[in-house]
Parts: C-alpha cells; structure tokens; sequence
C-alpha cells in the first residue's frame, strides 16, 4: 500500500515538502539547515558551557528554572537525535524548556561527536562523560542525585538506552528513569518494519538508517556489534531503570522498539509504551501542531514529570482520593 495514504491525514501534506535526502551525498548540506528560531520561555534561563569530554572538549546547554528554590532539583541528559550523524542541542531548545516547566527539573543537553568523522564509540562516550559531569556537579547543578533521568529521541534515544547498559555495568553513575522515544537501537535492519518503511516520501526510512549505522558502526562493523553501539543486541536488560518509550506505527524502529520494550519487561522492568497509528519517524517534532503531536508529546512529558516528582505525584493521587 502506498506509503503516503496510510500517513494520518494531518501529518500528511508536510511530506510533499520535505527534500528527498540522498545520504551520505547530502550529509554537509543536512548538517548546515538552519535551526528554527525560537521565542524563549521567560521562565526558563540557559546557558552554553564547555565541559572535560574523553578526547576533547564537549559543548553543552544547561536549562533550569528561572525561579527557583535552594531545593535540589531532579536533571535530565537530554540527547538529541540525527542518526548519529547529525543534530545539535540548539535544534531541541524548545523542548527542553517543556521539560523545564512541566518537570521541574534541570537539563542538560550534550553535543556528542557525530560520524562519520568520529564513529563508535565517541558518541556514547561523550554522552557518559556528560553524565558523569553533571552528577560530580550536583552542588553546583544543585540537582537531586537520587533524581537524574536519560532521554532522547532516535539516534538521541539509541544513546540513552546504551547509556543505561553502560552505567549498570559501570556501576554509576545512577540513573533513575529513561525515556529512550523511538530509539535507534538495532543496526541489523531485518525487522518486518525496517523491511517495510521504504518509501522515499518517510522521513526516516530504511535506506537512511542502513547508511547511518554504517557511518556510525565504521570499522566496527565487520565486528562483533557491542550492545553499547546497538542496545537491541544486549542479552540482558536486568538491573535497567524504569522506562518510557513511544514510536509511530510507520516508523522503521516500530519492531524493535516493540522488542526491546518486551524485553525489558521481561527483565522486570518497569515500562510504559504507546504506538501512534498513522504517524511516521519523528512526527511529533516534524508537525508539531498536530493533534496527535501534541498528544504524544504531552505524554511522554508527563511520563518524564511523574517519574521525577514521585513525591509530589502521590500527594496528587491522595489529595484527589479524599
């Protein structure tokens, strides 16, 4: 069935205008888009800081509160996504100060290595020294350390889940909650949707993601795949923090997350998880003003608040039973 028909009706016409990336070709051209301008919330304040990373010196942004308490916050790794290849922090400014708002937290969004200049494993590297940063930086953060949460959407989210793998077998640092939303987890592709979704009208598309795993994999790929490039490989999800995850149902990741999202239960731990019918790669970032964009994004902000409130949410709970 055509591709494009089983987009849901108001997701649909932005496909007519998005360009038809030839990667690794249009690569230079992708990473030079300009970012959209935001207005910025008022009520929250960043800033931009260089940090000690394992090669060279990481750009971060740190978003909090412009109001706050001497109450340590909860603080989110926010990672961004662009198929390890692409993306910065700035693309994702708007959101973040969601998070900021609805959460009541600190984040802190890295600028990770991207390939192919700098394959695996610098990304996730960079992402755990980012890690290891802020919760050393917890007085200066004044951040709660029994409150500290990974998210990230795609690439972004393939991070978060590998970082999560990482520091159990690391032994920290701890981490509380992830929220991995539509992960690119698994660089084998023979999923029934990766085999599906191959239409050059997606946005992300099995193509794209066969040539982004192999920018990012480089040499490694002619070798045995560690589950810290690629979490759909990890043999045991024991130990993992409690998750959240989403993905569209005609999006190439739907069958993976759908198996990961079942491993991890199996593993006994706790997950939440929503499949959105009609709706592709990165949707709720691409039409933002959807009904079912916003739908989804409340949700998994809502899911990010209550896991980094508990306290606050069981009072909710209390005060609504009496």
């Amino acid at each position: 069935m055509d591709f494009v028909k089983r987009v849901a009706p108001e997701l649909r016409e932005v496909l007519s205008l998005m360009p038809d990336l030839k990667l690794p070709d249009d690569l230079e051209m992708v990473r030079n888009f300009p970012i959209p301008q935001i207005e910025k919330s008022q009520h929250v304040i960043t800033t931009s800081r260089l940090i000690a990373g394992p090669d060279q010196e990481l750009f971060i942004k740190i978003y909090e509160p412009a109001h706050r308490s001497e109450t340590p916050l909860p603080a989110v790794l926010w990672i961004h996504g662009g198929g390890y290849m692409m993306g910065h922090p700035d693309m994702n400014d708007g959101l973040c100060e969601i998070f900021v708002k609805e959460a009541n937290c600190v984040v802190v969004a890295v600028a990770y290595r991207l390939a192919p200049e700098h394959p695996y494993p610098a990304a996730i590297e960079d992402c755990y020294a980012c890690l290891s940063w802020m919760t050393a930086a917890s007085t200066q953060l004044n951040i709660d350390l029994e409150r500290v949460a990974v998210a990230g959407a795609s690439a972004g989210g393939g991070l978060a889940a590998a970082l999560t793998l990482m520091t159990r077998d690391r032994n920290g640092p701890a981490i509380a909650f992830q929220m991995p939303l539509y992960p690119m987890i698994d660089d084998r592709n023979v999923t029934p949707s990766s085999l599906e979704i191959t239409s050059s009208d997606a946005p992300w598309n099995r193509s794209r993601n066969i040539t982004g795993w192999s920018l990012y994999l480089g040499e490694h790929a002619s070798e045995e795949i560690s589950p810290y490039a690629a979490p759909a490989r990890a043999t045991n999800l024991a130990g993992l923090p409690p998750a959240y995850t989403c993905v569209g149902q005609l999006d190439p990741f739907r069958d993976e997350t759908i198996e990961y999202v079942t491993r991890l239960a199996q593993a006994g731990v706790p997950v939440e998880f929503h499949i959105f019918p009609g709706c592709y790669h990165g949707f709720e970032d691409i039409v933002p003003q959807a009904k079912v964009s916003l739908r989804a994004r409340q949700e998994y902000v809502q899911a990010l608040s209550r896991a980094l409130n508990p306290e606050f949410i069981a009072e909710e709970s209390i005060g609504k039973e009496v």
